[in-house]
């Protein structure tokens, strides 16, 4: 077990919350690649001379964040600011809701296309906690989780999904506050000292941590075990096979 941790015995915990991209599916990679499209040629468009969007601002200033709140800091990485908007304005426009929706607009377009498989590991860890009756729930910034436990065949493994467009309705504040997990717990009949939260975001392992979770397990795909780590993770495997028993 990586970091000398022993694997968690499942059946001491009332419920496992779970992000989704990058998490229990690769989605993680297709939002990467959006980001990285609609950001590119917006700084292009621009008359300044303006370092490009790469992979590293994808996980210091996206990753895991509400959608809107991580154009906002990229932006801000940049020295760029613009106005709000609202989240109905057309992708064209230069607002920051606009930039957001034009991402998501090529989100949809490269899922519908290719469509999602599920980790492997992912998938015998779900089907342990299945085995297990073990009540689970997704807790995702992106307005998209819906659409993509559809594509990977995962709709009926959880019982709640809180996802951006839930936690808009709700006023609830995203990642990294813990309220989007605190409300998904509730859901499930738990509270945050008898839950796991499952993450691969920075942004996602501070939510956990602020909440005061029982356990918080990084994924590392890609963040970097230590950063995870000191972002708060109690344990931090490559893979959610490590965490199959």
């Amino acid at each position: 077990m990586p970091d000398d941790k022993p694997a968690p015995v499942w059946s001491d915990y009332a419920a496992v919350l779970f992000d989704l991209d990058g998490v229990v599916t690769p989605t993680a990679e297709v939002h990467m690649r959006a980001w990285g499209v609609m950001f590119n040629a917006f700084l292009a468009s621009r008359d300044q001379d303006l370092a490009p969007y790469t992979d590293d601002d994808y996980f210091a200033y996206v990753d895991g964040k509400p959608r809107y709140d991580g154009v906002r800091d990229f932006l801000a990485s940049r020295g760029l600011s613009l106005p709000d908007g609202e989240p109905a304005d057309n992708p064209a426009l230069e607002t920051v809701c606009g930039l957001g929706n034009r991402k998501n607009l090529a989100f949809n377009e490269v899922l519908a296309r290719d469509g999602v498989t599920a980790y492997p590991g992912s998938i015998d860890l779900l089907n342990h906690l299945a085995a297990i009756r073990m009540p689970l729930a997704v807790v995702s910034s992106s307005a998209n989780a819906p659409s993509v436990l559809a594509a990977a065949g995962l709709s009926d493994r959880f019982l709640t999904v809180v996802d951006g467009r839930v936690a808009a309705d709700l006023g609830l504040p995203g990642k990294p506050a813990p309220d989007t997990f605190l409300h998904a717990a509730e859901v499930l009949g738990a509270t945050a000292a008898t839950s796991v939260v499952i993450e691969d975001a920075v942004s996602g392992v501070r939510a956990g941590a602020a909440g005061d979770f029982a356990l918080v397990i990084g994924v590392d795909r890609g963040a970097g075990s230590q950063i995870l780590l000191d972002a708060g993770a109690d344990l931090v495997v490559p893979d959610l096979q490590e965490l199959v028993p």
